[in-house]
Formats: C-alpha cells, structure tokens, sequence
C-alpha cells in the first residue's frame, strides 16, 4: 500500500535491505486472513504507509545481521509479526505491517516508532524481520507443504489461549466462533491438547460440519441468536463446561459471548482471544460465587509456537484437515476476494 486511500496493489520494489537486529527471509507462505480486506481499508486501525502488509508466515532465511544468533541462514522459520519492546514493567507492543497494539491497547510513540522502522511484511517474495519475531523450526525444511505451515501463527494464538484457559485432558472446552479461522485452530489445539469433547459454537452450518467430521469429540453447536437458548445449548452439548475460549470477530452483540459465560461450570475458565468490540454485561455477584477465572489473550510467547511445530511435526495436529487455496501476488484484488470467503478450516495462503 503506498497510502492509506491506495488499497493493496502489486508493486515492483527493491529488495529490503538487512539491518542491525534483523534477517532476511524468502518467503515460502503467508496466511491471508479473512478480515484482511476490512483492515486495508481501514476497518481495523492506521498503519504507516508506505508498507508491505504480512504480519505472520513462513520464510526461510538467507541473512542475519552481525548481532543476530537466535535464527541462521537456511533456517525455516515462523514470523509472528509481534515486536515487543522489552520494558517488562511498562510493556508496549505492536504488530508488524499490520494492525493491532498489545500492552495497554493503545498507541504510544513507542509503538508508532516500531511499526515506522519495521514495515517490510511478508506479502511479498523477501521481507527483512527483526530477529524479536523469529522462531526457527527444526526439522521444517523436509515438511512437505510449507503453504500448510502458514497457519502455524493462528494455530500457535489457539493454542496461547487454550494453555490460558488452562486445559488439560479430559476436560470440556466450548470454542465460541469455531466457524471463523481462530475459531477452527482452537478446536484442533483442543483436540490435540486431549480434551474429552470440543462444544464448536457458531453460525456457519457447513463449517461446522466440517469441524464435526474432523473427530467424535467434536459436537457443533449452532447460535440461535438468543442468549439463554445458546447457553443452555452450549452448556448440555457434553455436560459441565470446563474452559470457554471466545475467538469470535466483530459481533453486533455481546450476546453469543455471554453466552459462553452462562454455559461455565463453577470454577471454570473463561478466555477471551478473538476481536469482539463490545462491553460485556459481567455480573459482580454471580461471577463471584461462581469462582469463574477470566484471562485475555493476545498473539503469543515464542514457546508456543515451538510447542505448536512439536504437535504439527509429531502429527498430533494434522494440517492435512485444512482447506487450502493458494494465491499469487499477481492479483491482489481477487486475493482479498477469496480470503473474504473463507472460513473454519478452509483458508486462503499467499505463496509469492
């Protein structure tokens, strides 16, 4: 995008040059989400043009600058696009040739500073990435998709928040939006994280369908619309409920949220990871007597993502259930188009 008002074209450029702190990456796979096209025109927060877009893919890299050892070249490596400052009693963080601002959720001069210097993203043949936002996988270079791998952020965010909702085998975990994408890779972490059974809540018939083919644990539940039926729902799709995971998008209501709150056991956790733009009605009384734990989550530590790659290497997660279309650089509009369409497990993968 060379200005806010220009949307995401093609573009000819030089290639980004390595600078201290950084590395150098050809890219292999990058995750278009389906929200992409509502944030190049501005429905998700400002961003400094001019800038290559691509907050989170796969690359292999060709360079590290002198003060860089964490990746090395040839490296397959995971860029999740979160630049931290490293002032842990004052955190402010922000993601790279995106949108979205961690820490105290709002803009600081520090944050405006970071995305200024690092705005060469991923949709793009080569991008320069501060070493900050590398992870290195082992043993990535003989996986046999790497356009696969380009959902290994998303999946690693699932996973941040399921290990927030402290979920262990054999519990139950209700996945509120299981039909959006972050909704569908909670259900796979969940699946794999070995809960008894996955309650996949949403509005997409079809994609909850999907989800249900994926294993018996998983018992989709259609949103009606109405609080009280969707909690009752909810809440006896598998008996007592013990973590909610929340991963739905921009919602006209708080309703299908709070509805995963009223489908909690006593004791049980409750997590909010997605982008829901409401204040939620949480009763004081009833949230205390009920010793309900509430967490935020937002992007990820680096060890999750590794832990993540040790599930998908492993094959405990099987990115062969993913959907996958790729798309060129060639045709940015049609790109955006595709990736508005997509949802659950099927998504749209830029390899350049």
């Amino acid at each position: 995008m060379t200005t806010p008002q220009s949307g995401l074209h093609l573009a000819e450029l030089p290639d980004p040059p390595l600078r201290g702190g950084g590395a150098t990456l050809d890219v292999l796979a990058a995750h278009i989400p389906a929200y992409t096209d509502v944030l190049v025109a501005g429905g998700r927060g400002g961003f400094p043009t001019p800038i290559v877009l691509g907050a989170c893919g796969i690359g292999r890299v060709t360079a590290t600058a002198d003060d860089v050892f964490g990746v090395r070249p040839d490296d397959v490596v995971v860029a999740n696009g979160l630049f931290r400052s490293g002032r842990l009693a004052h955190p402010e963080e922000a993601l790279l040739a995106w949108t979205g601002i961690g820490g105290a959720g709002r803009a600081t001069p520090t944050t405006e500073r970071i995305r200024e210097v690092w705005r060469d993203g991923l949709y793009a043949e080569r991008a320069v990435q501060p070493e900050r936002t590398l992870v290195a996988l082992p043993g990535a270079d003989a996986y046999p998709a790497p356009e696969r791998l380009a959902f290994l952020p998303w999946l690693s965010i699932a996973a941040e928040a399921i290990d927030r909702a402290s979920v262990r085998a054999g519990h139950v975990v209700a996945v509120v939006g299981a039909t959006g994408q972050l909704g569908a890779a909670a259900v796979l972490v969940a699946l794999a994280r070995g809960a008894a059974a996955v309650v996949a809540v949403g509005r997409d018939r079809d994609s909850l369908a999907a989800l249900a083919g994926l294993d018996a644990r998983v018992l989709p539940v259609p949103l009606s619309g109405d609080r009280a039926t969707d909690g009752s729902a909810i809440a006896a799709a598998a008996g007592p409920v013990d973590a909610v995971v929340d991963t739905l998008g921009a919602v006209p209501s708080p309703g299908p949220t709070m509805a995963g709150y009223d489908a909690l056991r006593p004791d049980g956790s409750w997590v909010l990871v997605g982008g829901v733009r409401q204040d939620l009605p949480i009763p004081y009384g009833d949230f205390m007597h009920r010793r309900l734990t509430l967490r935020g989550s937002w992007i990820c530590r680096d060890a999750t993502i590794l832990d993540v790659w040790s599930m998908v290497r492993g094959g405990v997660i099987d990115l062969s259930a993913l959907d996958i279309t790729v798309v060129g650089l060639d045709d940015p509009t049609a790109a955006l188009t595709a990736a508005s369409q997509s949802r659950g497990l099927g998504i749209v993968v830029l390899v350049p």
